[in-house]
């Protein structure tokens, strides 16, 4: 940029909500520490010692003293609020806390050059910056798109002098896909680290952040989980946060653990649609393995090694032992006070979390021309279609047939043509920190006579929790 006069210098009042917020007493006393740095940094001193008071007063003494107006920058503006996403009593009054502090960048408008706010969510001006209308929201503007990540000419130049003999297509699908209505960019962190740890691949984003406000929300909500990838929405989900009615898919997009894949827009009637995905192969294993870590704390080395082995192997009594396996793992008080087991969606979450966590190819809910498939999972030259039933509890012998389902109408017929495993070639699943196996997934397109096609039914029981029947058949 040619036209930054790099002499102009201004006083800089930084804030950064780090620690741990679980009292309207600790947000007070952190913010009047923030504050007291600032003021030995601009050697500056303010009287007043309510923390937004202090505020307003650093800011038109900084303009004072340095006879420049003054640049705000808060980095993690929502963190006291996200730390109590459970306790709703609390959040609330850290929000309360948050606006009258926020306000005085209003107040002092005279004063300030320039503001910067950052964070993971994103709350109404209603919420949290009430009549804080000078300030501009560019989360979702296409000119600042490419901000907060490397692009793939970032990679392919400026990166590749460190990246030697580096499948760039892995890296691609490990840490690439996040979109901000500019190009698809890369996590910077993630190809630091890569590059920092010798070209190993790692989940680096999901390990350094703390998804403890998602988990909460899990723990409060039962969400069908494969219907989060392809998910549709316009700007009211992706551009509000309320405290009180937090939506899972809002929560998901803003942390990172969804972006934007496509947009749909209607210029007739002026409405803009988003379909969201799960970025990359990072965010899908971790995300996933989280999810089924809660639910049944079983998720290890050997379980993953053994579904993922039946599955390239076509050996699907293995396959159903393992599933058996990761249900009889489930606690009893899951079940209690409520009754999720009642619902094929239940079922059918655990077992694409499960799959997904592993780092398979997964499409949920597929739509043909006679209906969806409940998951299909594209492993090498093997495609299995699975129809997920509940036998309730007074259900007859026979009275539910999944996989006659499944060949009544012809789900397979959609996979009798040409497709492409978007799986790289030599795709590195991790197992477990530090350990790593070599799938040989390929990413070739795939003749009629080069697949198999497996249709499986699996039926739960109501009463047992668990697999009831499991049925598969082969075809061409």
């Amino acid at each position: 940029y040619d036209k930054w006069k790099w002499e102009d210098k201004y006083p800089v009042i930084k804030i950064s909500w780090g620690g741990n917020f679980k009292t309207l007493q600790n947000i007070e006393q952190r913010a009047l520490e923030i504050l007291e740095n600032n003021q030995k940094r601009l050697n500056i001193s303010c009287k007043r010692t309510n923390p937004s008071g202090c505020f307003e007063e650093l800011i038109q003494k900084a303009y004072e003293k340095y006879n420049k107006r003054v640049v705000v920058l808060i980095d993690e503006y929502d963190k006291p609020i996200l730390n109590n996403i459970s306790n709703t009593v609390v959040a609330l009054q850290m929000r309360d806390f948050l606006r009258g502090f926020y306000e005085q960048l209003k107040e002092n408008d005279a004063y300030i050059r320039f503001a910067f706010l950052t964070g993971i969510s994103k709350f109404s001006k209603a919420n949290i910056f009430s009549g804080l209308n000078q300030i501009e929201d560019i989360s979702l503007h296409p000119d600042f798109g490419n901000i907060c990540g490397y692009t793939q000419e970032n990679i392919e130049t400026l990166f590749l002098p460190y990246l030697k003999n580096v499948n760039l297509e892995l890296i691609k699908r490990w840490h690439n896909g996040y979109n901000f209505l500019g190009d698809n960019v890369y996590n910077p962190f993630d190809i630091l680290k890569f590059i920092k740890n010798k070209y190993e691949f790692d989940n680096y984003w999901w390990e350094s952040g703390n998804p403890f406000s998602l988990i909460e929300l899990l723990k409060t909500k039962n969400y069908f989980i494969p219907s989060l990838e392809n998910l549709k929405t316009d700007k009211t989900l992706l551009n509000s946060f309320d405290i009180e009615n937090i939506q899972l898919e809002s929560l998901l997009f803003q942390a990172g653990y969804l972006t934007i894949d496509k947009v749909i827009k209607d210029e007739l009637i002026g409405s803009v649609e988003y379909i969201l995905k799960v970025p990359n192969l990072e965010v899908q294993i971790s995300l996933n393995r989280l999810i089924i870590n809660y639910l049944t704390q079983r998720v290890n080395f050997d379980t993953i090694q053994n579904v993922k082995h039946s599955l390239i192997n076509a050996n699907l009594n293995d396959f159903k032992d393992t599933l058996i396996s990761l249900f009889a793992s489930i606690p009893y008080n899951n079940y209690t006070k409520n009754n999720i087991a009642f619902y094929e969606r239940y079922w059918a979450s655990l077992v694409y979390c499960y799959l997904a966590g592993s780092g398979f190819n997964l499409i949920a809910e597929d739509i043909t021309n006679t209906g969806r498939i409940d998951l299909t999972i594209i492993v090498n030259n093997n495609i299995y279609i699975l129809e997920f039933k509940v036998r309730k509890l007074k259900a007859k012998s026979g009275e539910f047939k999944a996989i006659e389902q499944i060949k009544q109408k012809n789900y397979h017929q959609k996979y009798l043509q040409p497709i492409t495993n978007n799986h790289p070639s030599e795709a590195t699943i991790p197992q477990e920190r530090g350990q790593y196996t070599n799938t040989p997934i390929t990413n070739q397109p795939i003749t009629n006579n080069q697949y198999t096609i497996y249709l499986i039914g699996v039926e739960f029981s109501e009463e047992e929790r668990n697999i009831s029947k499991f049925e598969w058949e082969k075809t061409k």
